[in-house]
């Protein structure tokens, strides 16, 4: 392969400026997590550790393997969303190595909200399942939760993709043979009780798990019956009489230690299994030829101010070589053939706005990668599709589609970062959240939305001067500036990455340094990934 030259001038002007912009963002995100640690009712945290239990976190820590990474998805879900703070969503997921196997951790955290649901803790669940089922991870739940949280039951209890979908896909990856196993740490309530119920293996912390449908408030009110916790769904009650529960702790350590052996005793059948399954091999690693450091200077926020797609590619690819597809040909869309840390990708890469030429060169190229079983990175900074009286003539629309049908149809595992802006049907057609990468991280500095900002407001602001206009008013100039000033702030804000991070719109913010190493893990997580298709693209318009 080719090596890239580098054209970087890191002491220039716009670089410096870059990084500096950089690193603030990088500075507010990390401020923003403190804030939220912060946040935590001191009075919950002294209560849980008084009972003996762990923090969620340390459980995380004793369950993994020693000196391995948790790499954690989503830990600024929930930011701003709600009147009280509710730090990570009310739970923490990620991925993390078991006995050397590649687990998902769906972990509640008790001391928020005494682990409760809210709308962005289903959701956040949810999406962690999802990545399980897609890339063949074996699920471990540590439940210490008190349940839906009740206020606002009708945001998570009735809809399709509320609190129960979480059993639904608990019998689905049980029957697709993805383990799911479960560690009763704390109260297990309700609804919540099916997730130990429904696991392929349960363990239970003595005299201090609890799992029934009804806790004894709920019991004697519907009843009269009078019980203790203990006594109603203990973890005795569910090892020795009621057979819920198959393992007996003594404390969250031994629960931890047993679950590592639950996942242990799979461990030659998950291995033969991916073995057998795996689409991509991976050879010796080599570092990129330039400081990953470089990266922070590269992107502005603004969408108007572009750069080279290459050089961010020179800083995560081995050895910074790209074998580049169709190089003359659709030059807005960077395609070709890398490898990172070992693992063989395809790139699709924006240079630019997407012209019908660059989505042709991006339909072709992943037609090409899947044909070969090679898992495709998207790197996103696209301000959409081109516009126009000739490009519409010359059928940009189903040019477009044919991209987007490639994206929704390839079997390939698909990885997607955002870097600078993703706006517009840009978004779709380099693999955003509705087209199902295995996983999606976003930069601080990046953006996305319908469209950018300018053009919103401009847009908008004309649409109601002609509103005025067709009732035989004239808007003031006054007026204008004030509506337009309006759209500006309101597409800003919503389309910064810490607004798209909380609501679960990407899997997380990331350090533009870590993005080579997160795609690593990344790529070796979806080793065993679940192919969706028998290899059938859809119908491409010609």
């Amino acid at each position: 392969m080719k090596k890239i030259q580098s054209q970087i001038q890191t002491g220039s002007a716009v670089y410096q400026e870059n990084r500096r912009t950089m690193l603030t963002q990088l500075k507010l995100i990390s401020d923003l997590g403190l804030m939220q640690e912060k946040s935590r009712s001191k009075r919950q945290v002294t209560q849980h550790v008084k009972k003996g239990k762990w923090l969620v976190m340390d459980r995380i820590n004793a369950l993994i393997d020693a000196e391995t990474d948790f790499l954690e998805l989503s830990p600024l879900a929930g930011v701003d969303l709600y009147e009280d703070a509710l730090p990570k969503g009310g739970i923490v997921t990620g991925v993390g190595q078991i006995e050397g196997i590649e687990c998902m951790i769906i972990a509640n955290d008790a001391t928020v909200k005494a682990g409760t649901y809210f709308p962005i803790t289903v959701k956040k669940h949810l999406r962690a399942q999802a990545i399980a089922e897609k890339n063949r991870l074996p699920c471990l739940y540590l439940v210490d939760s008190g349940g839906a949280f009740l206020p606002r039951q009708a945001e998570v209890y009735p809809d399709r993709d509320h609190f129960g979908r979480i059993f639904f896909n608990q019998a689905r990856m049980s029957a697709k043979g993805i383990p799911q196993i479960a560690v009763v740490m704390g109260s297990c309530t309700a609804g919540g009780a099916y997730i130990p119920a429904m696991s392929d293996e349960t363990i239970i912390v003595k005299k201090q798990g609890t799992i029934f449908l009804g806790g004894p408030p709920l019991v004697k009110a519907a009843t009269g019956e009078e019980s203790s916790e203990e006594e109603l769904g203990g973890g005795d009650l569910h090892t020795r009489m009621s057979g819920v529960a198959d393992y007996l702790a003594r404390d969250d350590a031994h629960a931890l230690l047993l679950a590592r052996e639950c996942v242990a005793s799979q461990k030659n059948s998950l291995k033969t299994r991916q073995r057998h399954r795996t689409l991509y091999g991976r050879s010796e690693s080599h570092a990129p030829a330039y400081s990953e450091d470089e990266l922070l200077g590269l992107v502005s926020m603004s969408s108007q101010k572009t750069f080279d797609i290459l050089e961010l590619i020179a800083r995560i690819s081995d050895g910074s070589q790209f074998h580049e597809f169709k190089p003359r040909y659709g030059k807005s869309l960077r395609c070709g053939f890398a490898k990172i840390d070992g693992f063989e990708v395809g790139i699709v890469a924006n240079n630019g706005i997407l012209f019908s030429e660059s989505a042709l060169k991006g339909t072709h190229f992943i037609q090409l990668c899947d044909k070969r079983g090679i898992p495709l990175v998207f790197l996103q900074n696209v301000v959409g599709f081109m516009v126009g009286r000739h490009y519409e003539k010359e059928g940009i629309a189903k040019h477009g589609a044919k991209m987007v049908t490639a994206v929704s149809t390839t079997r390939v595992p698909k990885f997607t970062v955002i870097v600078g802006g993703s706006y517009g049907a840009g978004n779709y057609a380099m693999c955003g959240r509705a087209y199902d990468p295995n996983f999606l991280f976003i930069w601080p500095t990046a953006r996305t939305s319908v469209m950018g900002s300018e053009q919103a407001a401009t847009v908008l602001t004309q649409i109601k001067a002609d509103q005025y206009q067709r009732t035989g008013n004239v808007m003031s100039e006054a007026e204008r500036v004030e509506i337009r000033e309006h759209i500006l702030k309101k597409y800003d804000n919503e389309g910064a990455a810490v607004y798209s991070t909380a609501r679960l719109f990407d899997d997380g913010i990331i350090n533009p340094k870590e993005t080579r190493k997160i795609l690593s893990r990344c790529l070796a997580v979806a080793h065993d990934a679940d192919p969706s298709f028998e290899g059938s693209f859809g119908l491409f318009r010609m």
